[in-house]
């Protein structure tokens, strides 16, 4: 079973508050436990929340946990409830002090190496492999900011379609080196196989990254999943910014995906978040 969180409703101090749905967001989800696996390892985020000084702000993210290793629906809930608290107890005094950037990294980065210590620990303990992929957005005033562990995407839909992170992968190390083409590299055997991930890697260290907001446009996060048969020309005319219009048709939209991924055979969980930014 996958764990899916969506909270909301809530008040946390400083003028903040919590809610299902900030009138610059419009968001939607989908996930499937695929064709094969017994569980679906996935596990997503999707919160927003209104502040006095900052406007409408909204956190998202999806944690794949690792496909082969037993518990990995375990290590991504873990991971998810951490990121989870952070929104909630930790955000409002981040907000009240003046957001800074490197406040957020440093925060984000403690959160990752806790878990990865917490997930390993367990694993040792119970003689489990566990470990998860981390990709997180989080979008506050004109800015948003990444983080991210793994093989798990986040794409950007403007003009055209960006990829905002960079696989922590084999194949992607073999791309940089010279040594794949990207064509190769997704056809290749290894391509699953990760260079970190939470849990399962001695002092994991997430890629960050920051942008500024350019106009209307549609971030989507997904699990490897839900790219390896769909590719991102196929994601930019389902999900463009006109193209999502309500919340619902953005689910029907993502649910559509992800049935295409599975008629062309894909046997992974897959699970996809987008989010449109007025």
């Amino acid at each position: 079973m996958s764990t899916v969180a969506a909270v909301g409703n809530a008040r946390c101090g400083s003028g903040v508050k919590m809610g299902w749905n900030a009138m610059r967001f419009l968001t939607g989800y989908s996930t499937d436990i695929g064709t094969r696996k017994n569980t679906n390892q996935d596990s997503l985020l999707i919160q927003t929340a209104v502040s006095k000084r900052y406007g409408e702000i909204a956190l998202a993210v999806i944690c794949d946990g690792m496909g082969g290793l037993a518990k990995g629906e375990l290590a991504s809930a873990v991971v998810i409830q951490a990121m989870a608290e952070w929104f909630r107890n930790d955000l409002p005094a981040l907000l009240e002090a003046g957001f800074a950037p490197e406040a957020l990294k440093e925060q984000w980065d403690r959160i990752i190496k806790e878990q990865d210590r917490r997930i390993s620990s367990y694993g040792y303990e119970h003689r489990l492999s566990m470990g998860t992929t981390i990709s997180a957005l989080l979008i506050i005033g004109q800015n948003y900011y990444i983080a991210n562990v793994g093989d798990t995407r986040i794409y950007l839909l403007t003009d055209q379609i960006y990829q905002l992170t960079k696989d922590q992968t084999l194949v992607q190390r073999e791309i940089d080196q010279g040594r794949l083409t990207p064509q190769q590299a997704a056809v290749d055997p290894r391509r699953s196989v990760l260079l970190q991930c939470i849990g399962a890697t001695e002092g994991v260290a997430a890629d960050f990254r920051a942008g500024t907001l350019t106009g209307k446009q549609v971030f989507l996060i997904c699990c490897d999943g839900f790219r390896h048969v769909i590719n991102p020309e196929e994601f930019y005319q389902a999900l463009h910014y006109r193209a999502l219009t309500q919340e619902a048709q953005i689910t029907r939209i993502l649910d559509g995906l992800v049935q295409l991924n599975i008629q062309r055979g894909e046997t992974d969980n897959i699970t996809a978040i987008a989010l449109r930014v007025d």
